[in-house]
């Protein structure tokens, strides 16, 4: 697909995560069963408050057999961002949006559809904006990179599709960036917000059209 990329790759990740075990369809799974087993502990009581002991019991292992897909916890953290970015690419491709030829249709689509992913996704993405600073160095630079080629890269290949039909007002890559980090805002802001009703998504979707210039 030309926008949603493929995130099952193992590309770096030995690098990143040392682990003994070499079948890479088993290490998928049993990275998925580790992040789905941390995730409600790091989102319950935070990132250094929660015991691989706690984790490893979560996950349904061993201390053993989880040390053997993974080094350390902070691993676990990474593994967790590149689970939500998988799921958020579901999302997108859930609703069809590679099947939307219309470059404004998409990208009103995928606003709206990535703010209530995000809305859905409450906790874990509060969780995780605040604790990535806790990711080891090496670990940190690749997620960031991620964010930018997966992310960032993703509203920007939209918006230069919707730049041929009707010029954006602002430079494609600022807006990508922007749009970016506001799809966070609901998320983060939630909590002074009395209602996160359709009204709520729309608005913001609405908002960041008119920023764009390509509604009046």
């Amino acid at each position: 697909m030309k926008n949603v990329q493929n995130f099952s790759e193992q590309k770096h990740l030995d690098n990143l995560i040392p682990f003994s075990a070499r079948n890479s369809a088993l290490i998928e799974i049993k990275h998925q069963q580790i992040v789905n087993g941390a995730c409600e502990l790091f989102i319950d009581k935070g990132f250094f408050r929660t015991s691989i002991r706690e984790i490893a019991r979560a996950s349904r292992m061993s201390m053993g057999q989880l040390y053997h897909y993974i080094s350390s916890k902070d691993d676990i953290l990474f593994l967790v961002y590149r689970n939500m970015e998988k799921i958020w690419m579901e999302h997108l491709i859930s609703i069809g949006i590679e099947e939307i030829e219309d470059p404004f249709e998409k990208l009103l689509k995928a606003l709206r559809s990535t703010i209530e992913y995000m809305v859905e996704n409450k906790k874990l993405n509060q969780f995780f904006y605040t604790e990535t600073k806790f990711l080891e160095k090496k670990q940190l630079r690749v997620a960031l990179e991620r964010f930018d080629k997966n992310f960032v890269g993703f509203w920007r290949r939209i918006l230069k599709e919707v730049n041929k039909q009707k010029p954006v007002k602002i430079d494609v890559n600022f807006a990508a960036a922007t749009i970016s980090y506001l799809m966070f805002f609901i998320p983060l802001s939630g909590w002074n917000l009395k209602s996160k009703s359709k009204k709520n998504i729309n608005y913001l979707a609405d908002f960041i059209l008119r920023g764009l210039g390509i509604v009046s």
